[in-house]
C-alpha cells in the first residue's frame, strides 16, 4: 500500500505543490529542482509505493541515503515540491497517483502538475493551462492560454491529473512546448516565469536557468537518455490527441 512518510513537522495546509516527475525535456524536474534549491526547501516526507524503484539516492557532499521520490516544503512561501530522481515504473503509476492525490486532499494542498509538449519551437516556448475541480479560474485570472487543440497527458502526470479530476480536487496542469530529445532549461524557465510564479505569487530568480542552461543540459542528459529508453507510460508527456489515437 502506498504511503507518504513524514520526516519533519511543518504546516503545509493551504500550500501549492509543484510536481517534478521526469518527462519530455525534463521540464518539470528542472523547474522543481530549481525551486527546491532556490528556496532551500526542507525535506518534508518521502513517498513509498511497492512498485517504485527500490533504490537509494545519495547527493554530492552528503552521507545520507534517500528514497528516489521525495516531498520538500518551504512553509514561509506556502510552497511544496514533489521531486523524483527516477522514472516511475508503469506498474506503480496508479498506486502512486492514488497515494499522492489522497495526501493532497488530506493536507489541503493545491497541485501544479507540469508536462512538456514535444514541439519544434520558434522563439519563446508556448505555455497553456488545464485544470481539475474548480481551479480553472486561477488560470483565467492570470490569462494563461487555453489549449490550442485536443490532447492528452500521459505517464505519471497524466495519472495524477486523472485521479485529481476523478475525486474533484482543485488542480492545475501547465503544459509547455519542449525539446523531445534533450533536457530543456528554456522551457523550464517559461514554466516558472509565466506559470508557477504567477500561480504561487512568489518571485523566483531564474538567472541560473538562463546563465547555466548548457551546464544544466549536460547534468540532466543521463536521466533524459533513460527517459528515452523508458516505456511510453513511464514518461510524463503531453501530446495532441490525434497523435495518441
Amino acid at each position: 500500500m502506498g504511503h507518504i512518510q513524514q520526516h519533519a513537522e511543518m504546516d503545509v495546509d493551504g500550500s501549492m505543490l509543484v510536481e517534478g516527475m521526469p518527462g519530455v525535456g525534463l521540464v518539470g524536474k528542472i523547474a522543481t529542482d530549481h525551486l527546491v534549491e532556490e528556496f532551500d526547501m526542507e525535506l518534508y516526507g518521502t513517498v513509498h509505493c511497492d512498485s517504485l524503484a527500490p533504490i537509494g539516492v545519495y547527493h554530492e557532499g552528503e552521507r545520507g541515503i534517500l528514497p528516489p521520490v521525495r516531498i520538500y516544503a518551504a512553509p514561509d512561501e506556502d510552497l511544496v515540491a514533489l521531486q523524483s530522481d527516477v522514472p516511475v515504473n508503469s506498474a506503480a503509476v496508479a498506486e502512486f497517483a492514488d497515494c499522492l492525490v489522497g495526501w493532497l486532499e488530506d493536507e489541503n494542498v493545491t497541485p501544479i502538475f507540469l508536462s512538456g509538449l514535444p514541439a519544434e519551437k520558434s522563439g519563446v516556448p508556448e505555455l497553456f493551462g488545464i485544470a481539475t475541480g474548480d481551479a480553472g479560474g486561477l488560470l483565467d485570472e492570470l490569462d494563461i492560454d487555453l489549449p490550442p487543440e485536443n490532447g492528452v497527458v500521459s505517464g505519471p502526470t497524466g495519472a495524477f491529473l486523472n485521479e485529481a479530476g476523478e475525486v474533484g480536487l482543485d488542480g492545475v496542469g501547465l503544459v509547455v512546448q519542449s525539446n523531445e530529445r534533450f533536457p530543456d532549461p528554456e522551457a523550464a524557465r517559461v514554466l516558472i516565469e509565466h506559470g508557477i510564479g504567477p500561480l504561487t505569487d512568489i518571485e523566483v530568480d531564474i538567472s541560473e536557468l538562463v546563465d547555466h542552461a548548457e551546464e544544466i543540459r549536460k547534468q540532466k542528459e543521463q536521466l533524459a537518455e533513460k527517459m528515452r529508453e523508458a516505456k511510453e507510460e513511464e514518461s510524463s508527456k503531453a501530446q495532441p490527441l490525434r497523435m495518441y489515437q
